[in-house]
């Protein structure tokens, strides 16, 4: 329906993007320095994933920061869980990505877990049949199976698979801390056991995470559960050497992580969950001073949340939300972007949006992409964000 409207679309790009809280640092400032190795971690949501999904926003990121070559080979590391290797917990897919001479470089690493509820989905398969979709209309036939492919995915991430995903995503960073590029295997189905070298890859990586719709629950859950076994690390080892433990503890400790998230969808995917076992001590974890600084998980997370009024599915971050509900030892500062990523269109003199463009178009919104390749309130920020976007910084 909404393409057969679009001799209606308004000529006028009058899309809102309005960016309220901390100034932050892109990718490119890490990418640029020859000291740092800066890493990506994309996370994807709800639905089914093949490896290589990740390939446009990868490809639009390395072109805005002029990253035009790329390793000759892919990386594929088939996860599992270190205690359980009969387990497949998906794919970790990585490119090396530089400029000319390689004096600027970005590893970009894609996980993959859709292969963990692919399982469980699999109940609902009949319904997408022959048998069942010949009985739909064509819009609605199409819009049913988005939903048996979507839809299960929150429900079954509060069941017994959630641990599986979670370890998925710890053992993709580990792989991120584990090695360098060289060192990384081309293949392997072997779990990661990090050594002591990742103490030093700690200390010089940057960090970055990626994540749209579940994969943002995904991935703050994955560094909370870090923090709880952080907080109690040699009872979390399970038999292996705590030579080097309580050294990566602490260097993760100095690390700043930023998360982009897409579709932000925090506040909805907190209903009926627990709390964090430390809430509402952001000061005594988070400030030199603190009671409990020493015992803080990172020195900052930044949390960048983009939603599009027009998505029913994302959420900003409300006041107070990081507070209440977000482990204090992660040291979380939120800004929110209210951003429109779908088209907007007059038909017949009412405004209307895809609201599945709203879900799925962040990665591709030049606005988006510049914000998260050069941030804001920065030296280095693309004009277009000064040009587009509405700015209101918030002060500490």
């Amino acid at each position: 329906m909404v393409e057969a409207f679009l001799d209606h679309e308004k000529k006028e790009d009058t899309r809102i993007c309005q960016i309220r809280g901390k100034p932050f640092q892109g990718i490119s400032p890490p990418v640029k320095d020859p000291a740092i190795f800066a890493k990506v971690l994309m996370v994807h949501g709800v639905g089914n994933h093949i490896p290589g999904y990740s390939t446009q926003l990868m490809e639009k990121l390395a072109d805005k920061m002029a990253l035009n070559y790329t390793g000759k080979i892919t990386k594929n590391i088939a996860l599992t869980d270190p205690f359980d290797t009969t387990k497949k917990l998906g794919n970790l897919r990585i490119n090396q990505l530089t400029n000319e001479d390689k004096s600027h470089e970005l590893l970009f690493y894609e996980l993959t877990w859709s292969e963990i509820t692919a399982a469980e989905k699999a109940v609902l398969s009949y319904d997408n049949s022959g048998e069942y979709s010949f009985r739909r209309a064509t819009i609605n036939d199409t819009l049913k199976k988005f939903t048996n492919d979507t839809a299960p995915d929150p429900m079954i991430y509060l069941g017994d698979s959630r641990e599986d995903i979670l370890i998925s995503f710890a053992q993709s960073f580990c792989w991120m801390v584990a090695a360098q590029w060289d060192d990384l295997p081309a293949t392997s189905n072997q779990p990661c056991i990090p050594s002591q070298l990742a103490i030093e890859n700690m200390q010089k990586d940057h960090y970055v995470f990626i994540s749209h719709s579940l994969g943002s629950r995904i991935t703050i859950d994955g560094l909370q559960r870090l923090a709880a076994l952080f907080a109690d690390i040699k009872n979390n080892v399970r038999g292996q050497s705590l030579d080097y433990a309580e050294e990566l503890v602490q260097a993760f400790k100095g690390k700043h992580i930023p998360i982009f998230m897409l579709s932000n969808q925090l506040p909805m995917l907190q209903l009926g969950r627990k709390l964090p076992e430390v809430t509402g001590q952001w000061g005594a974890y988070c400030r030199a001073d603190g009671e409990h600084y020493n015992s803080r998980i990172l020195s900052e997370t930044s949390i960048i949340a983009f939603s599009d009024p027009n998505d029913v599915l994302s959420y900003a971050i409300p006041h107070g939300f990081v507070d209440q509900y977000i482990d204090s030892r992660l040291c979380v500062k939120a800004t929110n972007i209210n951003i429109n990523v779908a088209k907007i269109i007059d038909l017949f003199g009412v405004d209307l949006a895809n609201p599945l463009e709203a879900h799925v178009a962040y990665e591709t919104d030049e606005r988006i992409i510049a914000l998260m390749a050069n941030g804001v309130g920065n030296e280095n920020a693309s004009p277009i964000i000064s040009e587009r976007c509405q700015t209101l910084i918030t002060s500490d």
